[in-house]
């Protein structure tokens, strides 16, 4: 294991994961066809070897295929990883639309069936994807709370929830982390969550911190399946601006001797001590340049001088398309 990784506690619990995690989503779709069973291997094999011991997965990802991928990747390793999986968006194999479900039955079912997947006694970190409007969420952490006592899972997570959602579960049970989108171009946990996340003890992870590869100057692939080709901040004129600002940001990352994909996860690790940045990649290379980004120093000049381009050059286009929002910040 690499001596260089650093680690922190995840709130409110005693387990302890790398700086930096990697989120697995884009190793069965959304960002192209899925990745081989050996490349997925080789990928969380590299990851380990590199310290890195929290990893993202959830049971909609590929309609279970990621968490089984990384359940093989892990044989004969399940004691050096963290696992954080998620249940609660309910879509049919292939297609985009979703509900939502955070009934307690729901929450049990589903984490019957990603123990199966993942091949593991315990899940390590448990989340809701997305906040079900329809179910009160004390019903929703009180089902959670009970797979904790039955040693099922040993924390509980939020994804994409409002303060007021965050205090209310942690009222029934302490909330180990929220999950939410974060990076130099998605801002709105600063507009409370973030600071909540903070009084409450609980870790902010952070996905997406290179804005799904735009700020690393990343164009949607020619991959049929890649979802980032309907994102409004990556159509036209939107992109072609949003673009814009990722190169004044480059820039500053030449600056530093860094990539903008550093610098990205670099600026994200320096808003707050309880910030876990998850980024993505099906590329051993790119995990390692992700990793470098915690040996960049952003000094208050560098730090300003972001704040400056970001301040005078507003971003275009929503993150995500109106099926995407459901449940987001509820």
């Amino acid at each position: 294991m690499s001596t260089d990784m650093t680690f922190k506690k995840l709130g409110n619990s005693d387990i302890r994961i790398s700086s930096i995690g990697l989120g697995c989503m884009g190793l069965s779709e959304f960002y192209g066809a899925p990745v081989s069973r050996e490349a997925a291997d080789k990928l969380i094999a590299h990851a380990l070897d590199s310290g890195v011991n929290f990893f993202d997965t959830a049971d909609m990802y590929g309609s279970g295929h990621n968490e089984e991928l990384l359940a093989h990747a892990l044989k004969g390793r399940r004691d050096e990883a963290v696992i954080a999986t998620k249940f609660g968006i309910v879509r049919k194999k292939g297609e985009y639309a979703r509900t939502v479900c955070g009934t307690p039955e729901y929450v049990r079912q589903a984490c019957h069936d990603s123990l199966r997947r993942l091949q593991t006694d315990h899940i390590d970190l448990y989340y809701i994807h997305r906040i079900d409007v329809d179910t009160p969420i004390e019903d929703t952490a009180g089902e959670m709370s009970r797979l904790v006592e039955e040693g099922k899972i040993r924390a509980i997570g939020l994804s994409e929830a409002s303060s007021a959602t965050l205090r209310r579960a942690h009222a029934v049970h302490p909330v180990s982390a929220l999950q939410s989108e974060y990076s130099m171009f998605t801002r709105d946990p600063e507009r409370g969550v973030l600071g909540v996340t903070q009084k409450l003890g609980t870790s902010f992870v952070a996905y997406s911190p290179i804005c799904r590869g735009l700020l690393g100057l990343l164009k949607p692939g020619g991959e049929e399946k890649d979802f980032r080709k309907a994102l409004p901040r990556f159509q036209g004129e939107a992109y072609e601006r949003n673009r814009e600002i990722a190169e004044r940001l480059d820039e500053l990352a030449q600056s530093k001797g860094c990539t903008l994909a550093q610098l990205s996860i670099a600026w994200v690790m320096a808003q707050s001590e309880n910030v876990i940045p998850i980024p993505g990649t099906t590329k051993i290379c790119n995990l390692t340049s992700n990793l470098g980004a915690s040996a960049v120093a952003l000094e208050e000049a560098d730090l300003l001088a972001i704040e400056e381009i970001l301040s005078t050059h507003s971003v275009q286009g929503a993150r995500y398309t109106e099926e995407g929002m459901k449940g987001v910040n509820a």
